[in-house]
């Protein structure tokens, strides 16, 4: 199983990090040991100082497929849930400021919240759900997936171009505007379509 996610994919969150809004997928990788579920708690780790959080759609996989065409993507995934990509944005900074690549921000152990996974069936339009996230109570993302530059669909096409999907392999579809750090003590809560799916204790 390998986590392939997509950034700057919500404009108003490239805006937020002055990020020019990209023309095609910018995508990076995290291992499985950056998976975490169940709501375990999220431990900050001592070689960053400022850890974001980031609220993400996150698909599913649910067969093998290399260069898929965008008509077929659909087939490709079968259940949703919510992800949070936890980033280093201190260490990010440094990494894009020099040209090199963002793994030690994004892909660290822990890195990548899942929630359980839904059938995309429970949903009439996958391209107007709204998720949420909020830090001890207040609202700090408010994301709804017709904002998405890049489809599911797109993303699917695009990523298996160079990379073969397999069954169980998560896609992080991107975050939308509000992202914010974490402290000792936050407690964060995610939704979607008004279901909580994360309850987590930062640590």
């Amino acid at each position: 199983m390998k986590v392939i996610a997509i950034g700057r994919n919500y404009a108003e969150h490239a805006k937020e990090l002055n990020n020019a809004i990209p023309e095609s997928p910018v995508i990076f990788l995290k291992p499985d040991t950056a998976v975490t579920k169940d709501n375990k708690p999220f431990y900050i780790p001592d070689f960053s100082q400022d850890i974001h959080f980031e609220l993400e759609i996150v698909l599913k996989v649910c067969k093998e497929g290399k260069s898929i065409s965008e008509k077929f993507a659909h087939k490709y995934f079968e259940e949703i849930g919510l992800g949070i990509d936890y980033t280093a944005r201190d260490i990010q900074t440094k990494q894009k400021n020099a040209g090199l690549p963002w793994e030690l921000a994004k892909a660290f152990d822990g890195s990548a919240a899942i929630s359980k996974f839904k059938p995309i069936t429970d949903f009439p339009n996958l391209y107007d759900l709204n998720f949420q996230l909020k830090q001890n109570g207040e609202l700090k993302q408010n994301g709804n997936t017709k904002d998405l530059i890049f489809s599911f669909e797109k993303i699917i096409s695009f990523v298996s171009k160079y990379i073969t999907l397999k069954k169980g392999d998560l896609i992080f579809t991107g975050t939308p505007a509000g992202v914010g750090k974490v402290n000792i003590g936050d407690i964060l809560q995610c939704y979607l379509e008004n279901e909580e799916m994360l309850n987590i204790e930062i640590r």
